[in-house]
């Protein structure tokens, strides 16, 4: 998409397999000016060294804004963000202010109070913070330890030690916390603050840029499934309303389009890397 006039406009550095779909699914929700950079994982499954030239840690996804000329024509430079979170929140706040992906902030009458906030704001900012800050490391963790430290590379002479550990780490440490993530998300579906019948998203019935947040993770915990059991349920019996939720995810129209984008742009779309 190009940009016209003295529109801003956002330059997405994508990296194939990575948290960086979900920002192209908001911005094609929120229509932004956008332009692709695309970039691919390497043999071990990192972000190249590329990265690293637009932002120092070196992943994605990572955003540069490019603002509008100013009344005086004078440049303005170019702004580069990183993490997940503050480049959502960014563009909402740009782009998305009269947005339904931004659920209204203040009850009538209480703007500005201290819990002047709408039940569906609230939830929506915790969500916001909560894809990245407590969801994520334990699915992280989980593909560490059933993936890595039961992989090929590890010398076969040792396998059944480092095997051994992974299964007490998942047991004990990260599946009951994966199961804690999901009976929360579950009880979230099934109780919409202020508006919803259950069978819409996470802050009522309509799709927020939280879901959007969300979707990342949680279409991973879909992808690996199989490698999921809670008292000797697969997690789809256990949490019907979650996959539910992520039928109806995969289906919204900007995701759609996000993936086509894609597909047009790179020849294919995969959630996850190879290693994973």
């Amino acid at each position: 998409m190009a940009s016209t006039g003295n529109q801003a406009k956002v330059i997405l550095h994508w990296l194939n397999s990575s948290r960086a779909q979900r920002i192209l699914w908001l911005m094609t929700e929120l229509k932004v000016p956008y332009e692709i950079k695309v970039y691919h994982r390497d043999k071990t499954a990192f972000a190249p060294p590329e990265l690293a030239k637009i932002h120092p840690l070196g992943k994605s996804p990572v955003i540069t804004v490019i603002p509008p000329q100013s009344s005086t024509g004078a440049k303005a430079e170019p702004i580069v963000l990183a993490e997940s979170g503050f480049i959502s929140e960014y563009i909402c706040e740009h782009w998305g202010r009269n947005s339904p992906l931004v659920p209204k902030k203040w009850r009538d009458g209480q703007e500005g109070a201290v819990g002047g906030e709408t039940a569906a704001w609230l939830r929506y900012q915790y969500l916001m913070y909560y894809a990245e800050g407590s969801l994520m490391p334990f699915l992280v963790f989980f593909l560490v330890t059933s993936t890595d430290l039961k992989s090929p590379q590890v010398p076969f002479f040792v396998r059944p030690i480092t095997g051994a550990i992974a299964n007490k780490i998942n047991s004990v440490f990260i599946m009951p916390n994966v199961r804690k993530n999901l009976e929360l998300l579950e009880l979230y579906l099934k109780t919409p603050p202020e508006e919803g019948d259950g069978t819409g998203y996470l802050c009522g019935n309509r799709l927020t840029a939280a879901d959007i947040m969300l979707s990342y993770p949680l279409f991973a915990v879909r992808e690996r499934a199989a490698d999921f059991t809670i008292d000797g349920q697969s997690i789809e019996a256990k949490f019907p309303a979650t996959f539910s939720y992520l039928e109806r995810l995969e289906q919204e129209p900007g995701y759609v389009q996000s993936v086509k984008d894609i597909e047009a742009i790179d020849g294919k779309f995969k959630l996850l890397p190879d290693s994973a």
